[in-house]
């Protein structure tokens, strides 16, 4: 089941989403088209989205780094994510702004402590996410700020969230990015360096996670700029694919 949630004629509203993605399904059983123009996608979750640095080995190569020995954890706070069709802003005067599809877990029950085998038990799903760089002011790979990766609405995430037992194996999905209907980033979650049962057990050794929590997975090699009046796509295979608006500072 993918599961949306979304405002519409003034209520937020939780809505369950065809295979083909062209319906929703109100909780009052009301039926509505996906693309309505009174639907507005809200992020599906509302937890900590803990988001992974160089977790690709070819995006680490990408950048002339070698891969990282342990996780590189970040967090980012809600004032960042943004829903499905939804804009970003380009800041003035920055030289270079890129995407990043992820695959995004999202964890359905608290769990402290989880041992690697029992890991996905604590999986509700999965979603996608755009986690957008503004590399100007990046000034390490391995801790980037906040003026990088923590303005508004700069993660679009969803457009929904999909069972987990809908997806068959989460490490071996295709990644890919379009801007303007142009492919410019393909890759596998097959290539990820530490898996989904290694970063809950990581996590959960130190902190706890809480229903509704996200783990953005990183992202794969292939960035590059984008420009306000850009439309960037993100899909991962089975799983959604997310539609963004890229426009610039008033």
């Amino acid at each position: 089941m993918k599961r949306a949630y979304i405002s519409y004629q003034g209520q937020k509203l939780y809505a369950t989403v065809d295979s083909e993605d062209k319906f929703l399904t109100l909780d009052n059983g009301k039926v509505i088209a996906f693309d309505d123009k009174e639907v507005t996608f809200l992020p599906p979750c509302k937890g900590t989205m803990f988001a992974l640095g160089l977790n690709y080995a070819d995006h680490a190569t990408e950048l002339e780094f070698k891969p990282p020995k342990e996780p590189l954890i970040f967090l980012k706070a809600n004032n960042t994510l943004t829903g499905h069709k939804c804009t970003t802003v380009r800041p003035d005067n920055v030289e270079y702004m890129h995407y990043e599809c992820e695959l995004v877990v999202v964890i359905g029950k608290t769990c402290k402590k989880v041992k690697r085998e029992n890991a996905m038990d604590y999986v509700k799903g999965y979603t996608v996410c755009n986690d957008y760089a503004i590399r100007d002011y990046l000034e390490n790979y391995y801790r980037p700020n906040l003026r990088v990766k923590c303005r508004d609405n700069t993660t679009p995430i969803g457009p929904y969230i999909v069972d987990k037992e809908d997806v068959a194996d989460p490490h071996n999905l295709t990644i890919c990015t379009y801007v303007n209907g142009q492919l410019r980033q393909k890759g596998s979650t097959k290539d990820i360096i530490f898996d989904i049962p290694f970063l809950i057990e990581y996590i959960s050794d130190f902190m706890t996670l809480n229903e509704g929590d996200m783990i953005a997975t990183g992202t794969p090699k292939g960035l590059s700029d984008v420009v306000p009046g850009d439309e960037v796509v993100v899909e991962v295979e089975g799983v959604g694919r997310l539609t963004n608006y890229i426009v610039k500072a008033n």
